[in-house]
């Protein structure tokens, strides 16, 4: 028998992995935009959510569960 999690993304997704599968989670990259101090979507597309959290220095979990949140 299979587990069932309620975990959807994981850090080694793309970004584009992410909002392909789950669009509502646009908004929370553009909410860290600011953070960022560019377009996460339009520089980082290809980049994990593990390089992203670790390029603009966002906490990985936080990260991770603030997108679970928008889904």
């Amino acid at each position: 028998m299979t587990e069932k999690t309620d975990i959807h993304i994981h850090p080694d997704m793309t970004i584009l992995d992410v909002v392909s599968a789950h669009p509502d989670t646009i908004a929370v990259f553009k909410s860290f935009d600011e953070q960022a101090g560019e377009c996460i979507c339009c520089t980082s597309l290809f980049m994990t959510i593990r390089d992203v959290a670790k390029k603009y220095d966002f906490n990985l979990p936080q990260f991770l569960s603030t997108l679970e949140k928008a889904i």
